[in-house]
């Protein structure tokens, strides 16, 4: 969606925002079966300060989310669900979220 050197600083944004930390914190808790909350609360009190900036690392440090993963290394980068993938590409267009209701509608 992103290459490596555009998309480091617009992926630690989009995470800094409320609104996916929320969204983030609500895919956790359905689909991460060792979410943790303690962890999740200190984030979303964090989020939408200009002072706080989170990473695809610590997000998964601290909540034990498994709808994100950053791996390091020549073949690294960050991998999302499709579900996070989409919202995330949501962000900076809108084409994107009609284009993943579509995709549910013909699916079920």
């Amino acid at each position: 969606m992103l290459k490596a050197k555009d998309g480091g600083f617009f992926i630690s944004d989009w995470l800094r925002n409320r609104y996916t930390v929320e969204y983030l914190g609500i895919w956790g808790t359905v689909y991460s079966p060792d979410f943790n909350y303690g962890g999740f609360a200190i984030i979303k009190s964090q989020a939408g300060l200009n002072s706080y900036k989170l990473s695809v690392k610590d997000w998964v440090e601290k909540t034990n989310a498994i709808g994100l993963k950053a791996t390091a290394g020549r073949y690294g980068g960050t991998y999302a669900h499709p579900d996070i993938a989409f919202e995330f590409g949501g962000s900076f267009s809108v084409s994107v979220h009609a284009c993943h209701g579509s995709c549910r509608w013909s699916q079920g």
